[in-house]
């Protein structure tokens, strides 16, 4: 199963020297076109209609799996599962699985070039009913596979993040955060949740997603807020708290804009050695192949990160009416970019994990996909390496093989990434249904 990137040669080079080379030549190994603190960014280019380049979601066969980076083995962790996207580990053990999808969006992309896009996403598999659901995988034997799973919240609204706080536990769903009682080792949540901050949403609601991090010391909340469009084409009164991460404050509930300016910040993580708050960005789409890379950042509080109107710092986005120019000014630079469309989504820490040494310390990056490049870019888990708490290098493909030869079929599409509680990753495959997990090769 071949686990070359598809895009064009010089970066199809760089990405095949990553991928063969092990340990410390990684670290010498050149930095990807469109990767790293510092990216060469061709000009835009605009057409009539988007590119559309979907690879089919056909699922895994029978005995197949994804291909794990040398010195690493990749196993199923639980299968059969409904549209797996996000993942959070109790402090026990037990993994929890977010099964969802979209809500209705009666409003969201009206007209011809919509209608296609939407037509496409279902090819990609992204457009099954949500089970609207979270799932609890328990690995008692600790032989990497979990024998009982049970249903632990149900009946919520397109939820995505998770996060315990002493015996809370709190759920993004799409439109609000919500709070249970949670117990040790409790394989189902009871009782009526308590509403504890209301979420952007509506019947437009473009980017749905809504992911959760707590703070180190239990505190606050962290939400991470995707837009409510492309490029504020439907108007900027419309992207009220969206393109955002907001933080809640859960001894007073008062809730405000973090950080601003970051098209869709999924993936959310801290970085252990500074403390600092890390995201990674789904960009904007539309300019070009090759325009604009997503990106991993740190995250400055007030700090404004130039969506809509300028992407990677100062590089203007000319469809935006009208401009603010002195936002473009203070418009932050992301640290380190991650190629255009690759639908950078999943990110975890490092921290606890127990794989080899060259992946202590750093991110690891799921990659859900594109659906409008040609060629074909993300699909895969990657992982940056840090140094001193800041990104140091070229990146390192962790698991890759989701696409065929052919590079127009996906098995698998990976999203959510976490450590479990014996060192090991997993990772979320929304087109397999698979929780993978991924270990030191023995």
């Amino acid at each position: 199963m071949s686990r070359r990137l598809a895009m064009h040669p010089l970066l199809a080079a760089s990405a095949l020297l990553l991928t063969l080379l092990p340990g410390a030549a990684l670290a010498q190994a050149a930095m990807p076109p469109g990767f790293g603190p510092n990216p060469v960014l061709p000009a835009p280019q605009r057409s009539l209609l988007p590119t559309i380049h979907v690879a089919d979601a056909v699922g895994w066969r029978s005995g197949d799996k994804p291909t794990p980076a040398p010195g690493l083995a990749v196993a199923a962790f639980a299968a059969g599962l409904e549209h797996p996207r996000w993942l959070y580990v109790l402090p026990n053990g037990d993994v929890l699985v977010a099964e969802t999808n979209a809500p209705p969006r009666p409003e969201d992309g009206q007209g011809l070039r919509a209608w296609f896009q939407k037509l496409f996403m279902k090819k990609a598999g992204a457009a099954t009913p949500s089970a609207n659901r979270i799932t609890l995988l328990r690995d008692a034997d600790g032989d990497g596979r979990a024998e009982t799973r049970s249903v632990f919240a149900e009946g919520l609204n397109s939820p995505l993040g998770m996060a315990l706080v002493g015996n809370d536990f709190y759920i993004a769903n799409t439109d609000a955060v919500i709070r249970y009682r949670y117990a040790a080792g409790q394989t189902r949540l009871e009782g009526e949740p308590v509403r504890i901050a209301a979420l952007p949403a509506g019947p437009r609601n473009h980017h749905w997603t809504k992911s959760l991090l707590a703070s180190p010391d239990g505190t606050r909340l962290y939400v991470g807020v995707g837009s409510n469009s492309n490029v504020a084409e439907n108007g900027i009164e419309a992207e009220e708290q969206r393109a955002s991460i907001l933080e809640i404050d859960l001894n007073t509930g008062a809730q405000r804009v973090y950080a601003s300016g970051l098209r869709n910040p999924v993936g959310l993580a801290w970085e252990p050695g500074s403390g600092q708050l890390w995201a990674v960005v789904n960009e904007r789409d539309e300019l070009g192949n090759d325009l604009v890379p997503d990106y991993l950042s740190s995250v400055r509080e007030g700090g404004f990160y130039g969506w809509p109107y300028s992407y990677f710092g100062s590089h203007l986005d000319e469809r935006v009416e009208p401009q603010r120019p002195e936002l473009v000014a203070a418009a932050l630079v992301p640290d380190y970019a991650l190629g255009a469309h690759t639908a950078s989504l999943g990110l975890a820490s490092a921290a606890g994990n127990r794989l080899p040494a060259d992946f202590a310390n750093g991110m690891f990056i799921g990659q859900h996909g594109s659906w409008n490049r040609k060629p074909r870019s993300g699909y895969r888990v990657l992982f940056v390496p840090f140094a001193d708490g800041r990104p140091q290098g070229p990146p390192v493909e962790v698991l890759g093989g989701f696409l065929n030869e052919q590079r127009d079929e996906a098995m698998g599409r990976p999203v959510g990434v976490a450590i479990d509680r014996r060192g090991a990753l997993l990772v979320a495959d929304d087109v397999g249904n698979v929780i993978w997990r991924v270990t030191a090769q023995r």
